[in-house]
């Protein structure tokens, strides 16, 4: 499979997880014109004109934080075929203390995502309340996932090569 990883606000740095992946597998990276000053449209259009580009493999999406919103917002425009999705600390973009650069990024489609994914949440993450990443991991059909205090699942969380994740990775390419 081909697995994307798509970063969230502010792109993913040098000691993030989804960096580390992409460096040591050769995944795909999405880019957006501007990390740090998010526009939903052109978030998502970017999405999908990088996906389109893919045509040979069946793809995995390995999103995090905003991109697990871009992804979910794609995914009620566009109709490509994704094999599964790794959904890592969706940030909730209509929560009252959510940064002002993601506020565009609403409302949050409430679907059923049209393939297998994961949304992987921790006890503490100031982006999103567990509660909200359950709901929205009901609403779009994924496994749910708590793995504890972790923060926002980035890199101050610090966790490396963050093993299960890899884990629930394979696991969805199984699928």
């Amino acid at each position: 499979s081909a697995v994307v990883i798509i970063p969230g606000l502010g792109n993913s740095g040098e000691q993030h997880w989804q960096t580390r992946w992409e460096k040591k597998y050769g995944f795909n990276r999405i880019e957006q014109n501007n990390w740090d000053k998010p526009d939903k449209q052109s978030w998502v259009n970017a999405l999908e004109k990088q996906l389109s580009a893919i045509v040979d493999k069946p793809i995995i999406l390995v999103a995090h934080s905003l991109a697990c919103i871009t992804t979910a917002l794609w995914a009620t425009e566009f109709s490509k075929k994704i094999k599964a999705a790794l959904l890592v600390a969706p940030a909730d973009t209509e929560a009252s203390a959510i940064p002002k650069e993601i506020t565009d990024f609403t409302p949050i489609p409430l679907k059923k995502l049209p393939f297998k994914s994961i949304v992987v949440a921790s006890t503490n993450d100031q982006y999103i309340s567990l509660e909200r990443a359950s709901f929205l991991a009901t609403a779009w059909g994924s496994e749910y996932i708590n793995i504890g205090p972790t923060g926002h699942i980035n890199s101050d969380s610090n966790l490396g090569d963050w093993e299960l994740g890899l884990e629930l990775l394979k696991e969805l390419d199984r699928y």
